[in-house]
């Protein structure tokens, strides 16, 4: 099979794959093929090991010795801990001598080789991705296939057998926790005839937050089974497992589960009193671990030159979030009403109450929801969009289902009923990083947008609804969400005002008028509130004191506040003229007028936009005539948002240039930095600012000096809208080089920690790449395809999505083809480079046409593709 993915050796230790899905936590595939990084019980938890939790094969040609092997390729890292390996890690079973990861972030393969093994294996794995369908892509859940290849002449018996612990019931060691456990975990047998396998629980309340089940599971007839491994103070059951596979490829039940033998040495009854009389056997029993490991296998003869998938479905279900952030910055989360329940339930519980029916509903729907990820796959890598930019789009969907975010029902009853969409900054290796959905890092963010715009609604109500006050300030952290007290710190100036601007970005790709009007009275407010709070002197330019993403306050007048603030204003006065407030449409159009002249005149320094400010020193953190990477996220906004050109094209074209040739870096070897580090030695990236003809602050705004993918993304896309796609790409090609999977995972761009939302900018290339502009009030889809942002000498073949539809593009400049691989579109006008090519268009999922020019014969007749139609 060709790959198309770049190969990551299984040397790469920092590759780690996403699996789940939104909302559901995580386990990830390391690129030995390793299950790492168990991440399933709300909250991150790098590096966390699942105990004896792997997939071996047997394999058996017939008329010679079997091979078992461990498959995952050999370990690497440290050899010298402090104790060994432990008993948990096996790291002693023999495994396989190499691994070539391939990953499409949502699909991951993962070719295997041995000299030992007579038969070839590989892994495909992923969680199902459906554009538009938060829920069909928030499956707690993950396919992980295992294809056995027999090259030889001679059949060959194959078993393929995962096993697997559950993860539940962790808790601080002690006398109610002995063995680190708060419960006793179970594990039986479950076969309801078409679905069958291992099915986890453990002794706790159900909703205790440390409830949760877990089940391994297959619909393939011709299994072996030992639904439990023996338990003992010794890792007996270890070595009873691998005795038994290695013997005959088939597994047997344990007549006897429990080892309760009193071992004499480290497990002597140290704590007991000498005189004491000696333990029950139901007290020995409750010295035992409390960790339960099961293992399913799945058996088939291969004939010389045969083919065969061996198929699992690992699920999961802990369904309690404890109310509240429980983060480091938000120290208050206690509810207001002590009525409100400690536990808030995770969306995907409510639609999978256990692990078992997330199995069962993955395994029934399963050829559906995989033709749909495979079209996603195949539209977004499989066009000719450049491959760094499909890479950088496709690579961040997984912050979107990373520890980062996650779905509940209605937490607070204000909301009424529904789920809501909330996020951390990111992740950091063991707990949240930066709590409340920060609206001025969150409005970089553009992927759940696009891709899933259901959650990006959910999202803005609680900022409208329950963190906007009645002045229209806006709180850039949600407390209220949870029902606890605003937090007391007030609005970010590119937060609040960026909110407004994704309010206008929902509305515009739903058409949902009712969403938008329940929301308009608040967003009026802050829209109000900036312009009497932020613009001091009254002169139309927001100054004074202006906290932002650089976690400080700009002081003076700079493009950053100004751009974003002019953005919200053509953002306003839009809305308002849909909904008939033409006096106030009016009087902000005429503000924006105002601003973008105002912007021109006393910030544009004949090559760039800068800080003006009498004295650059008089307050800390400032960056005066320095060359700030985001002096243009306002325009970034307006033209993601189909606002147009804030500013003249000229003065922009000048400032993206400038940002490039100051703050880009091929090589950081000599660049000098006292603040947090992303980038260095001979790796590039671009600044967030510089100071080419001096005047650098004693002590610049803090960041300054870093390299952010977020900010690499954002500047990336706004220099292809603006037809600069060399420099775009030389930004893009650098930052991916970064995360080659040796020195950082190329599925995990961080900040602020793990799966930064920031980096979610990146769909933006998409969209600046296509030139799409989908407007679900008018009904009108447009496309403009970048010259240089696709392969050289081949028509323009890209992923889009709308809010009813989604689908491949495919343009030569004149004409355009439609092919709709899911939902329906129904355009009152369709329009390629501003050139309206057909009106009263309507498309189904599987239906493909051609729209030639104006000047051209007639559009083609529909065609149907021959294939799944995809729901």
């Amino acid at each position: 099979m060709t790959r198309r993915a770049r190969p990551i050796p299984h040397t790469s230790e920092r590759a780690a794959f996403l699996l789940g899905g939104v909302g559901t936590g995580n386990v990830s595939l390391g690129a030995r093929g390793e299950l790492r990084d168990w991440e399933l019980e709300n909250h991150p938890d790098k590096d966390r090991r699942n105990p004896r939790t792997f997939f071996a094969i047997h394999a058996a040609p017939e008329g010679a010795e079997p091979v078992t092997r461990v498959i995952e390729a050999r370990m690497t890292g440290r050899r010298d801990l402090d104790a060994g390996f432990s008993f948990d890690d096996l790291a002693g079973l023999p495994r396989l001598n190499a691994a070539t990861m391939h990953g499409e972030y949502p699909v991951v393969d993962i070719d295997f080789a041995d000299r030992a093994l007579p038969v070839e294996v590989s892994l495909h794995a992923f969680t199902p991705l459906v554009p538009l369908d938060a829920d069909a892509s928030g499956i707690p859940a993950a396919v992980l296939r295992y294809r056995v290849v027999n090259p030889g002449t001679v059949p060959v018996a194959v078993t393929v057998a995962g096993s697997v612990s559950h993860t539940a019931g962790r808790g601080e060691p002690g006398p109610d926790a002995p063995w680190g456990m708060r419960g006793t975990q179970t594990v039986r047998w479950r076969d309801d005839g078409v679905v069958r396998g291992l099915d986890f629980g453990i002794d706790l309340p159900e909703d205790d937050p440390g409830y949760g089940t877990l089940a391994l599971t297959t619909t393939d007839p011709s299994i072996t089974a030992k639904p439990q491994w023996v338990t003992s103070y010794w890792p007996d059951g270890a070595r009873m497992f691998w005795s038994d596979l290695t013997a005959d490829g088939l597994l047997a039940p344990e007549p006897r589960l429990t080892l309760e033998d009193r071992p004499r040495g480290l497990f002597a009854e140290r704590d007991a009193d000498p005189d004491a009389p000696p333990l029950t056997e139901e007290e020995m029993l409750a010295r035992l671990p409390r960790l339960r490991t099961g293992s399913l296998g799945i058996v088939h003869t291969l004939a010389p030159g045969e083919a065969r998938d061996f198929e699992f479905v690992l699920s999961w279900s802990f369904p309690n979030r404890r109310r509240g952030w429980h983060g480091h910055i938000i120290l208050d989360d206690r509810a207001e009403d002590p009525s409100l329940s400690p536990i808030v339930r995770n969306h995907y519980a409510t639609l999978w109450p256990d692990a078992w029916s997330a199995a069962t509903h993955l395994h029934r729907e399963l050829p559906a929801l995989e033709a749909a990820t495979d079209a996603f796959v195949e539209a977004l890598y499989g066009g000719t969009l450049d491959p760094v930019l499909a890479d950088a789009v496709g690579a961040n969907i997984a912050a979107v289902r990373s520890t980062t975010c996650f779905v509940v029902a209605s937490p607070n009853p204000a909301l009424g009923e529904g789920s809501v969409f909330a996020a951390w900054e990111g992740s950091f290796d063991h707990g949240g990083s930066c709590e409340g959905t920060c609206t001025h890092v969150w409005s970089y963010a553009q992927t759940a947008a696009w891709l899933f715009p259901s959650l990006e609604r959910s999202a803005r109500r609680p900022e409208y609804l329950l963190e906007t006050d009645a002045e229209g300030a806006q709180r850039f952290r949600g407390n209220r969400l949870f029902g606890s007290a605003p937090w007391y710190i007030g609005p970010a100036v590119d937060g609040q005002l960026g909110t407004l601007v994704r309010l206008h970005r929902e509305w515009r790709f739903s058409g949902d008028d009712g969403f938008l009007r329940e929301l308009w009275p608040a967003a009026v407010r802050t829209l109000d509130h900036a312009t009497r709070e932020w613009d001091r002197d009254g002169d139309g330019l927001l100054d004074g004191e202006l906290h932002n993403t650089y976690d400080i306050e700009f002081h003076g007048i700079d493009p950053l506040a100004n751009g974003v603030y002019l953005a919200a204003l053509r953002a306003g006065a839009r809305m308002a003229a849909h909904l008939g407030e033409t006096d106030r449409a009016r009087g902000w159009t005429a503000r924006a007028d105002h601003v973008a002249g105002a912007m021109d005149d006393v910030l544009f320094n004949g090559e760039y936009y800068r800080q003006v400010i009498d004295d650059v020193d008089a307050h800390r953190y400032q960056y005066g005539e320095g060359v700030l990477s985001d002096q243009l996220l306002g325009q970034f906004h307006a033209w993601v948002n189909g606002l147009g050109a804030l500013l003249p094209a000229p003065h922009l074209d000048s400032a993206l240039a400038a940002i490039v040739a100051h703050n880009h870096r091929d090589d950081l070897s000599a660049h000098e930095s006292t603040q947090r580090v992303y980038a260095l030695n001979d790796e590039g990236g671009l600044l967030l600012a510089s100071w080419p003809s001096g005047g650098r602050p004693a002590i610049p705004f803090v960041y300054s000096d870093e390299v952010w993918t977020g900010v690499e993304h954002q500047v990336a896309a706004s220099l292809l809208y603006a037809g600069r796609a060399d420099d775009a790409l030389r930004i893009e090609r650098t930052l991916r080089a970064r995360y080659d999977g040796v020195h950082r995972n190329p599925w995990n761009e961080i900040e602020c920690g793990n799966h930064y939302a920031r980096s979610l900018a990146s769909w933006a290339l998409l969209l600046a790449a296509s030139g799409v502009q989908w407007d679900a009030p008018a009904r009108t889809l447009s496309f403009a395809p970048v010259a240089g942002a696709f392969a050289d000498g081949a028509p323009a073949r890209f992923l889009f999505t709308t809010g009813t539809g989604w689908g491949r593009a495919e343009s030569d400049g004149a004409a355009l083809t439609l092919h709709l691989d899911g939902g329906t579109l129904d355009l009152a006008g369709l329009r390629l480079h501003g050139t309206e090519l057909a009106q009263d268009v309507r498309l189904a999922a599987g239906e493909t046409r051609t729209f030639l020019p104006p000047d051209g014969t007639a559009s083609a007749d529909v065609t149907t593709i021959q294939q799944r139609r995809i729901p």
